[in-house]
């Protein structure tokens, strides 16, 4: 898996293009992602002065999820733009992150040298995919569309309670009445 990381202490002032490919490999190495496989560009432009650490991320690609209809391979487009401020300091106590000017604040640590942001790829790559995932209308896998269209669903319930089921005397109590 490729790193993400920016080497802060070693930027000069002014601006640093960055530039990495996001694939498959990298969505892996994190727990239960629904990301099967990904052909991403991540564009990052870090812009230094004194103090101030601006970073404005550009990701752009496809990723590979399952459909939530018929589990086939569903490609969906990825388009995020995202920017932030780093900051070096402790972390106020109840308070992880803030907003300056429209971008987030990133508080790291006096001691951090670099800023691995493959965590924050990984984040907004997520939060940008849409919460229902399927194929457009008659993409679906046509084997699994036919079972799930299918009218046996209804009849399996009715042979499992006729198949010596504990349950089978209580249903008959409900038809008495």
């Amino acid at each position: 898996m490729q790193p993400f990381i920016v080497p802060l202490s070693g930027l000069a002032s002014g601006k640093t293009h960055f530039r990495w490919q996001a694939e498959g490999q990298f969505f892996s190495g994190f727990e239960n992602s629904e990301i099967l496989d990904a052909d991403l560009v991540v564009d990052v432009e870090v812009d230094k002065s004194g103090r101030f650490t601006g970073v404005d991320l550009g990701i752009r690609g496809t990723v590979v999820v399952a459909c939530d209809r018929c589990l086939g391979d569903l490609i969906l487009p990825v388009s995020v733009r995202q920017s932030f401020s780093v900051k070096f300091g402790e972390v106020p106590e109840g308070e992880s992150s803030a907003d300056e000017g429209g971008r987030e604040i990133i508080l790291l640590p006096e001691t951090d040298a670099d800023m691995d942001l493959g965590q924050i790829v990984y984040d907004y790559v997520c939060t940008s995919l849409p919460l229902s995932r399927v194929h457009p209308e008659g993409e679906c896998d046509p084997e699994t569309v036919k079972y799930l269209n299918s009218e046996d669903n209804g009849d399996a319930e009715e042979s499992d309670l006729t198949v010596e089921s504990p349950f089978a005397a209580l249903k008959n109590l409900l038809d008495e009445r």
